[in-house]
């Protein structure tokens, strides 16, 4: 797995440096930024690591190599389309538009939110039980993992049961779904 620098509210000026020095897997919370640099940086897989609205869905599969906050099933059959339309090597795009990542599937993070914190996205537990399978048959996607965001405290011992959660939940799925 990559390294994944997280390059929100840092400009492309000073990224250039940090690609030069061998940091080449950049994440970005929005859309709009990311494509911002990405048009002025070369040598750069994009991770989308933030929300993703629905409207800035084909933007996204046509510029990242992973988005990391898949948060429910339709905009995963959303990703799955777009995918198969935009990533394939022979897709028909228009002469000005970005030709981004090709070939194969999407690989995609599922977004869980284990805290069950209103203010957060992503899928509750038992819905990601119920939704994994369909998640998985989508053809355009390969599901590499789960994510969440962990709470907001002051020392790690307390975000810890946050991440345990994620870690347990995880190891359920992956012993019911092999393509995890």
């Amino acid at each position: 797995m990559a390294l994944v620098a997280v390059s929100k509210t840092v400009p492309a000026t000073r990224l250039r440096a940090a690609v030069a020095v061998g940091l080449t897997t950049l994440g970005e919370n929005r859309v709009q930024e990311l494509a911002g640099k990405a048009a002025l940086l070369d040598g750069v897989d994009w991770h989308l690591i933030g929300h993703l609205q629905a409207n800035k869905a084909r933007l996204a599969v046509g510029l990242c190599s992973a988005i990391e906050s898949v948060d429910s099933l339709d905009l995963a059959r959303r990703l799955s389309r777009l995918s198969l339309e935009v990533r394939a090597p022979d897709a028909v795009r228009a002469p000005d538009e970005d030709r981004g990542p090709v070939g194969g599937p999407l690989p995609i993070y599922l977004q869980v939110n284990v805290d069950a914190d209103p203010a957060k996205s992503g899928f509750v537990p038992a819905v990601l039980e119920r939704d994994l399978s369909a998640l998985c048959d989508l053809p355009g996607l390969r599901v590499a993992g789960l994510m969440t965001v962990g709470r907001l405290v002051a020392g790690a011992e307390e975000a810890r049961p946050t991440f345990v959660a994620l870690r347990d939940l995880s190891q359920r799925l992956r012993a019911r779904e092999p393509r995890l």
